[in-house]
């Protein structure tokens, strides 16, 4: 991705932003046979990139996809997280806390959910649920029963900044340690939002998708984007800046997030890990032992057969 399409997309730390401000739907010139072509490549490039975190066990990476409702982050995560291993990927769909994790602060079930070393998290939905719909229904908070917040009128804007303040701080805490994260937006418009909501009632494939509270909720889509760019000023940070990515054409997003995803990803420098001599020695003695190893009998029809020695490679034609 060109450097001054990224511009288009990040959140600068340090400065005000709107979500108003950046376009639902750019496509960086590219067209969609264009955008689809670069993801299968950018899938590849994945792959190979996730299997040196793995080996080299040093980072972990952890993307978080936070949306309005239909605006893509199911599908997203889907196909740009087609090529990679399973068994180096988690996916954490974050919903109404329950009673064990209200008898906690709201990052504890973050702290429980992040990736090991070599291994790549994905929240869908994350802590930032907190300072987003928290803040639109803010009699939310009182359901964590916090020291000193006994009704909504206690919720002021200190205890916004604080909010926003120790979310900085976790995860300021993580890139320290080496976490990588990786922020998306995925900034969908309200017309469009309406257009994939009539989908789901027209598709029958598409209706256990649908749900009554996201109709009640897009009633608040002026609320929802001040809380949108609250976060984006507050929480765009020099280590973990938010992406905001427009999410009108899925197949631009799904290309831009995979792109951002590799370009990271490789500043990394990650490789296999380099063997010790003597790692390397017992290699050579692991090679020759199996090059002149005998095969065990095999009984066929009642018969013991004797295999022949055989080499490394599965056949020597003459």
């Amino acid at each position: 991705m060109k450097k001054d399409v990224l511009n288009k997309i990040i959140a600068k730390p340090g400065e005000k932003h709107k979500v108003s401000d950046f376009e639902s739907y750019y496509v960086a010139e590219l067209n969609k046979k264009e955008a689809k072509k670069l993801l299968e490549e950018n899938t590849e490039r994945l792959a190979l990139l996730q299997d040196k975190l793995y080996a080299q066990d040093r980072y972990s990476i952890l993307i978080i996809f936070q949306a309005m409702d239909a605006a893509g982050k199911d599908g997203t995560v889907k196909h740009v997280m087609s090529g990679i291993n399973p068994q180096g990927c988690q996916v954490y769909s974050f919903k109404q806390p329950s009673a064990e994790e209200l008898d906690h602060d709201y990052l504890w079930r973050i702290y429980k959910s992040l990736p090991e070393r070599g291994r790549i998290g994905i929240f869908n939905r994350s802590h930032y649920e907190d300072v987003l719909v928290a803040k639109v229904h803010p009699a939310i908070v009182l359901n964590g029963k916090l020291p000193h917040i006994n009704k909504v009128d206690d919720i002021d804007d200190k205890f916004w900044k604080a909010r926003y303040r120790q979310i900085n701080d976790m995860e300021k805490h993580l890139t320290e340690n080496g976490t990588i994260i990786l922020k998306f937006f995925l900034n969908v418009s309200k017309d469009e939002q309406k257009r994939r909501f009539l989908a789901r009632l027209e598709d029958e494939s598409k209706n256990w998708k649908f749900s009554a509270a996201d109709i009640k909720e897009r009633e608040y889509w002026d609320d929802y984007m001040k809380a949108y760019s609250d976060m984006l000023t507050q929480t765009s940070t020099d280590e973990a800046p938010w992406h905001v990515i427009p999410a009108d054409n899925k197949w631009f997003m799904r290309y831009a997030v995979g792109e951002i995803i590799c370009k990271k990803m490789e500043t990394l420098d990650l490789h296999y890990p380099i063997l010790s001599d003597e790692a390397k020695q017992k290699i050579e003695e692991a090679k020759k032992a199996l090059d002149i190893k005998q095969v065990p009998p095999v009984t066929q029809r009642g018969k013991t057969t004797k295999i022949k020695t055989i080499r490394s490679k599965y056949v020597e034609k003459k």
